[in-house]
């Protein structure tokens, strides 16, 4: 009889044989200790695969604790004989609910709102996870909170334009801007913070004669363009052609948008 051949052994999966090659790299002292790694799109593009498989590649060496996510840094390579990053001291920090929503922040910064859950938060910051429940009621409130501290981090810069439509354009940019830097963003639901800066942007055309109901149908109008345009971010697109295509679109429905305000107050 002849011998029978073993079948082969199947191949890791892509992002297993990915996190082995960030692996090595740390061991091999190519990323240090304290420093970042590839962020999720830049492991997309290196190595040609989905964003939502690089993320996977992260939560591996997460769990391994290799790296630790470290709000408004990144991902960056932990240490075993130092205290984690952005603990100088090595003390245990006090739990509290806004040091629980910027670690979500930057969680869902660098891994994507899908891998965001209360018991991968509670393994990040190194409690149980009934811990956090003391402080955020669950996951919907929680998004919320990341939502609210997301508009909260700055707000319009340079001199504020008198015209409804550069008040607008404006407005439709900062949002913008905020999505770019956290693409979970579109997904979460507008804080009040949304509500009260297209206030603002529509308040000259308030006062020139627009009625409330036109006025909240133009600023949804513009809401929804850029939150619709910001779905697209998540998948790791060209950012430049993106930014040129958001551009372009704005432009032309304030162009629209123009005339019908136009129409209905006698001026812009």
């Amino acid at each position: 009889m002849g011998v029978l051949e073993q079948p082969a052994a199947p191949a890791p999966a892509p992002y297993l044989r990915i996190a082995a090659e960030l692996r090595a790299r740390i061991a091999s002292g190519e990323i240090r200790a304290g420093e970042k790694v590839p962020s999720v799109r830049q492991i997309a593009q290196e190595w040609g695969i989905a964003t939502a498989t690089a993320g996977k590649v992260l939560s591996v060496l997460r769990a391994e604790g290799l790296v630790s996510a470290v709000p408004g840094v990144g991902t960056v390579v932990g240490t075993a004989t130092g205290p984690p990053p952005g603990r100088p001291d090595g003390a245990p920090r006090t739990l509290t609910r806004d040091h629980i929503v910027r670690t979500a922040v930057a969680l869902a910064d660098v891994h994507g709102a899908a891998a965001l859950s209360m018991r991968a938060l509670a393994a990040e910051l190194g409690v149980p996870p009934m811990a956090l429940y003391r402080h955020v009621p669950g996951k919907g409130e929680l998004v919320a909170l990341m939502a609210d501290a997301a508009f909260a981090e700055c707000g319009l810069t340079g001199r504020a334009p008198a015209g409804w439509r550069g008040r607008l354009e404006a407005a439709a940019r900062h949002q913008w801007a905020l999505y770019r830097r956290h693409p979970w963003l579109a997904g979460a639901g507008l804080p009040p913070a949304a509500a009260g800066l297209m206030e603002w942007a529509m308040a000259p055309a308030l006062r020139r004669g627009l009625e409330p109901a036109a006025v909240a149908r133009t600023a949804a109008a513009v809401t929804g363009y850029v939150r619709g345009m910001a779905v697209s971010l998540a998948d790791g697109p060209d950012a430049a052609a993106l930014d040129a295509a958001f551009a372009f679109g704005l432009a032309r429905l304030l162009d629209g948008l123009a005339v019908y305000v136009e129409q209905h107050t006698g001026g812009t």
